[in-house]
This record gives structure tokens, sequence and C-alpha cells, in this order.
């Protein structure tokens, strides 16, 4: 009998993942009870994902404010230093500047705007057209922000950014300044010694402050590189794709993600005999259409992944042949035609016609937002999603 379904996505859940557990028997106890459960059957290229989140928590990937304090202070000298373009969040970034005000006595805190890199408003645009305000060259204070337009306030949460994080440096013993600027450039009027905080366009940032003449430019994924007073760390991205874990301290993202991926992937082969592709993933890449915000606050959506979904899909547009090749055919006909013209595609299609309007995005970005909806950022408890007929097609 032809099958009807396509690809499915299903969160499966898990056991609370603590410091020190073995993660590995743990997913392997829950895809495999979850297939002895008839949930499904384990078939080759189907996708096992597990979030990024209990990966860095197994490993106990953890920093004190205090210890990124102390990385600050010796990378950067203690005294005044710059903050520029981070994102607008309680989760991702309010204790990473708690930690590196503490190693500071003053922090110039510089936002973009209208919004942050991933899209969070603190100001509408419309509004800066009203006012004149050129937000490619102008720079404004603090006080001539609110003059203007009065206290920020995000789209969904209302709070006000500027003078919460206004007020975090200062709690955490540091005098604080804040401007709004898009030039990364505006910062040297202030100090020489700066933290570039953006995430997608930190290495952009960085050679222009370094070709402008900046003593010292850090960047989020230099900072806890490696242990401070034995703290957790990654040495690929710092702190970059760091998460609040508690009122003092953040949960890193993980480190050595690939190894884990195919140490599972090898023993599902062993118990199975099935071949599956194994990934960890974090945040989507998706923007919301009300907020505005760009969801991947993350470095990558994928740190680590298995050989099988290295690339990008390799599709063609079914109304695209519906409509032009077999315009004139209809029902089973068309069907078979097209089931046909797929089965001889190309292997590389390229930037052939048949593939326009298909997503160029890569495989590993794909699966993991789709991953990210499924399980959710909340109290879904799935960390571990299983995916099967993604890399199906209309002919099978």
């Amino acid at each position: 009998m032809e099958r009807t379904v396509g690809t499915v996505s299903r969160g499966l859940r898990a056991p609370i993942i603590r410091e020190g557990d073995d993660l590995k028997k743990i997913v392997l106890d829950v895809v495999l009870g979850a297939q002895k459960a008839g949930e499904f059957e384990i078939r080759d290229k189907d996708v096992l994902a597990i979030t990024e989140a209990v990966v860095a928590r197994a490993q106990g990937n953890y920093a004190t404010k205090e210890q990124l304090a102390e990385d600050v202070r010796k990378k950067l000298g203690g005294e005044t230093i710059g903050v520029i373009f981070p994102i607008l969040s309680r989760n991702r970034f309010a204790i990473c500047l708690r930690g590196i005000a503490k190693g500071a006595k003053k922090v110039v805190l510089m936002l973009s705007y209208p919004s942050d890199e991933v899209g969070n408003h603190i100001v509408d645009l419309d509004l800066l057209d009203d006012a004149g305000i050129n937000p490619y060259t102008d720079v404004l204070t603090l006080n001539e922000f609110e003059a203007k337009f009065g206290k920020s306030k995000h789209t969904f949460t209302g709070v006000d950014y500027i003078n919460y994080y206004k007020g975090l440096i200062e709690e955490e013993g540091a005098e604080a300044e804040v401007i709004l600027s898009n030039n990364p450039r505006t910062i040297l009027q202030y100090t020489d010694r700066v933290i570039t905080a953006d995430i997608h366009s930190r290495v952009r940032t960085k050679k222009l402050l370094k070709n402008a003449g900046a003593k010292l430019v850090f960047g989020l994924d230099d900072l806890l590189t490696e242990s401070v007073n034995g703290s957790g760390f990654n040495t690929k991205y710092g702190i970059l794709g760091s998460n609040k874990a508690t009122e003092d301290t953040i949960k890193l993202f993980p480190n050595d993600c690939t190894a884990f991926v195919k140490e599972l992937q090898a023993e599902i082969k062993k118990i199975t005999g099935k071949t599956i592709e194994v990934m960890v993933y974090g945040d989507g890449a998706f923007k919301d259409p009300v907020g505005k915000i760009w969801e991947l606050a993350d470095p990558v959506v994928s740190p680590g992944y298995t050989d099988g979904l290295i690339g990008t899909p390799n599709e063609v547009k079914i109304k695209y042949l519906a409509d032009n090749d077999f315009a004139d055919l209809q029902g089973e006909e068309l069907k078979a035609a097209i089931s046909e013209y797929i089965k001889h595609k190309d292997s590389n299609l390229g930037d052939s016609m048949v593939a326009q309007g298909t997503t160029p995005r890569r495989l590993t970005d794909l699966i993991g937002s789709l991953c990210d909806l499924t399980s959710g950022s909340g109290d879904k408890g799935t960390p571990i999603v299983y995916i099967q007929g993604y890399f199906d097609n209309y002919t099978k």
C-alpha cells in the first residue's frame, strides 16, 4: 500500500538531565524504548536530534559571574571597557553582562538601534523617521534617546532593556554609560578596550575595531575559552550561545558535540543494524513576523552532526513541474510523470529553473529549526527529537 505520510517529527520525553549523567545511555534508552513501545520503527536515514542544553548540562559546562569577571579582568585590564552590540535578552545576555561589569570599573554600553542583531526592537523605525534620526550615522546618548522617544519597551515582554542593562552594570559595582550607535568605531571615542557582543557579525566588527586603532578587542567567543578557577568553558565559542542557569550562573554551549553524535550513531548501528543521522541542535533560524525577532541567538544552529547531514537539499519544485513541463497532464498520468522526473533528477540541480523556490539552506539549519519548533523552549519535556521521512521524496 502506498504511504500517505511524509516527514514526521516526534518530540521524545526524557528524564531530567543532570550534570554528570550518562547522556548517551539516556538517549539510547529513550529512543529504543519508544521503538519497543510501538511509537515507530527505526529506519535508515532517520534523524535523531538532541538539544544542546542537555548536552551542556550533562557535561557540567557552567560558569559563575565571578569566574567570567576574572577572565574579563585578565584580558581587558579591569578599568573602562566598551561593550557593544549585545542582544536584548534576560536569558541570553543579562548574566553575561553582570560578569563583564563585575570585571570592570566602568562599562560603556553601546546598543544598536532601532533593534538588536536578532530583531528585538527598542524603538520603531517609523518613529526614527518622524524624528529625523538616521540610524546609520547618528549617535545618541541615553538622555537624548529618552528625550525623543521616552522609555523603551520590548514588544512582547514590556521590558525597558536599556535601563535594565544599565541597572545590572551598576548593581555589580561598575559605573555605567549608555550610548546608541550602529558604527562600531564610535566606542573608540570612549575607550580602546572593547568587548564586541554581537553574534553573527562579530568577525567583521572585530576587524573594523582593530583597523580603527582599538588596543584590545575581544568577542564573547574569546571569553571563557578555557577554564577559569574551575569554570566550564567552550574552546570555539566562549560564552556565545550561553543561557542563564541561575541568577549568578550561565550554562555555556556544549563542547565535543561531533564526537558525541558519532558515538550515538555507531551505537544505534550496532544495536539495530540501521544507519541514522544524529545531530545536536540549538536555536532554529527563523523570523517572527510580529515581534520581528530572528530566533538564532546561538552562534550556529548545530554544533555537531554526522556526515549524512552535510550539504543542502537537492529538490525539484513539484508545482513548477505541474505548471510547466507537465501542464497538459492530469490525475494519475501527471503523478506518474512527476514521479519519473524526480527519480531521474540531476544529482546537483544547482541554479536549475526546476529547483528555484526550494529552500537554499543547509540541511543542519533546516532540520535544526524543525527540531527547535518541535521541542519548544518551555515545559514540553522533549529534549530529544526523532524525525522520519525527511529525506524521502514524492516517489518513496
